[in-house]
């Protein structure tokens, strides 16, 4: 895989005890360093107007300020030191720069994934929240919609980070050209990503809200990108396919408790790849969360191998009682007509 990666990220420092801190890419790297086939590719930082595409353009300025200040508290969660704003422009540059790659045509063993940070997933349209501050993911499809260079008229993101991504949700509810689908866990931060959010106006139908109960694995997430995302989103026929990749519903991350083992990612990758193959759709990960510093290397060292040639070894559990229903109430709400297959 091409990885996109620039050491203006690890200047984003909110402190020792802040489970997002610069170690998450120096780990991801020594992960990577004895993989076969893995490039790194420094992109162009996002301005501002990019960004203000999806964001209100006088809350980007106040956190360029709040910055330029020395920074600090934003909230509780959310912390910015002088060199923050200048990482959040390389976070987003990485983004569309991997939007750029898979849609001239990066596939296979070049599939781009954006390493960068802070993450995004979390801020909405005119905040910050989450460890994030510009939303990444969302930057990067509204630049793939807006570009003259690519006919892109709808995109798929599909986000499998433990926590709801609300931001990428807020910045298009009611948008019909972009196709949100969030698999998280119930009743974790920022508790939001109900089944029934599905989206309003225009964008009624196209968002989708898989909340797994905690103590979730490998083949309740299997079910719901093989069942209701996979109908759901070949319907939808997206041009570009993009991963919002957070690897905290990983078994061994410190602050979730959703069961995915290692190998559940180069599940989930295989079979989204597949999807994208299906619906002629480029290809493209960014990353979010994920905080055990082993787990998370290991994971995306994962990813990695999925696309460098490894076969992903299939799960043998079954589906649980609680997940099911979860995964049949998602049917429901959006009127897909399908049977789940669980693996039984």
């Amino acid at each position: 895989m091409q990885f996109g990666y620039s050491e203006t990220c690890l200047a984003h420092d909110p402190g020792s005890r802040h489970p997002e801190t610069p170690d998450r890419l120096r780990a991801i790297r020594e992960g990577l360093k004895k993989k076969h086939g893995v490039e790194y590719v420094e992109a162009k930082p996002c301005d501002i107007d990019r960004m203000a595409a999806v964001h209100d353009r006088d809350y980007l300025e106040s956190v360029e300020e709040f910055c330029a200040d020395g920074g600090g508290n934003w909230d509780p969660d959310t912390t910015a030191v002088e060199e923050t704003w200048e990482a959040v422009c390389h976070s987003s540059g990485l983004a569309c720069w991997a939007v750029e790659a898979a849609l001239e045509g990066a596939t296979g063993r070049e599939t781009p994934f954006s390493i960068g940070r802070p993450p995004g997933h979390h801020a909405v349209f005119d905040d910050a929240m989450g460890f994030c501050f510009v939303n990444n993911v969302a930057v990067a499809a509204q630049h793939a919609l807006d570009s003259d260079e690519y006919d892109v008229e709808r995109v798929a993101i599909v986000d499998w980070d433990v926590h709801h991504g609300n931001g990428t949700q807020d910045i298009f509810y009611d948008r019909e050209d972009v196709f949100f689908v969030s698999v998280h866990e119930q009743g974790l931060y920022p508790g939001t990503g109900d089944i029934d959010e599905t989206g309003e106006g225009d964008g009624t139908g196209t968002t989708m809200n898989v909340p797994m109960p905690a103590g979730t694995g490998d083949r309740e997430y299997l079910a719901a990108i093989e069942g209701p995302v996979r109908h759901a989103l070949t319907a939808y026929d997206p041009d570009l396919l993009l991963v919002s990749a957070g690897f905290d519903a990983h078994r061994h991350d410190p602050i979730s408790r959703v069961r995915l083992s290692t190998e559940a990612y180069a599940l989930l990758s295989d079979r989204l790849r597949t999807l994208a193959d299906d619906t002629d759709a480029a290809f493209a990960f960014i990353l979010e969360g994920g905080y055990g510093l082993d787990v998370l290397a290991d994971s995306i060292s994962i990813v990695h191998e999925t696309f460098d040639g490894r076969e992903p070894i299939e799960p043998d559990s079954t589906c649980g009682e609680k997940a099911r229903s979860v995964l049949e109430d998602v049917i429901d709400v959006h009127g897909l007509e399908l049977e789940l297959e669980l693996g039984e």
